[in-house]
């Protein structure tokens, strides 16, 4: 099976700026691994609470994380600029997949790309939340064509 490339940024919807921190480089000189899943979340995140699709600590509902993943194309590290692409691949009844294209500085090519799935839960119960009404509707604006 062949390798699948890097996107590029046209593959994206929105994109939300992320400066990276001294302590995100590891001992060999580039950022570390666990920095690319902090990144992912921090975009994921700061995008529905921007859009006011989510209080951590009042919102009925949010999104919990059941799967992720990522490839990694190319280096970053401090003081990178990272510019974080977000595009939602699949939209169901109670879960959402997000994808996320991490591009450093002004490249046009992805240095690294993952995903979250997110299934919705009332706060409560944390069963299965049904996603409608605005959060649904900025979820679709998200679908890549």
């Amino acid at each position: 099976m062949a390798p699948v490339p890097p996107s590029s940024r046209d593959d994206y919807v929105e994109f939300r700026q992320i400066t990276t921190r001294w302590m995100d480089n590891d001992i060999y000189g580039h950022m570390n691994n666990v920095v690319h899943y902090s990144l992912f979340d921090t975009a994921v995140n700061g995008w529905l609470i921007e859009k006011g699709l989510l209080d951590p600590g009042t919102s009925d509902s949010f999104g919990l994380v059941v799967e992720t993943g990522c490839r990694y194309f190319a280096e970053m590290k401090f003081p990178d600029v990272i510019n974080a692409g977000l595009r939602v691949a699949k939209l169901g009844t109670s879960s959402v997949r997000f994808e996320i294209g991490l591009f450093r500085n002004d490249e046009t090519t992805a240095s690294a790309e993952g995903f979250f799935v997110h299934v919705y839960v009332d706060r409560d119960s944390r069963r299965p939340s049904p996603i409608e009404g605005d959060r649904r509707g900025a979820f679709e604006k998200l679908m890549r064509g």
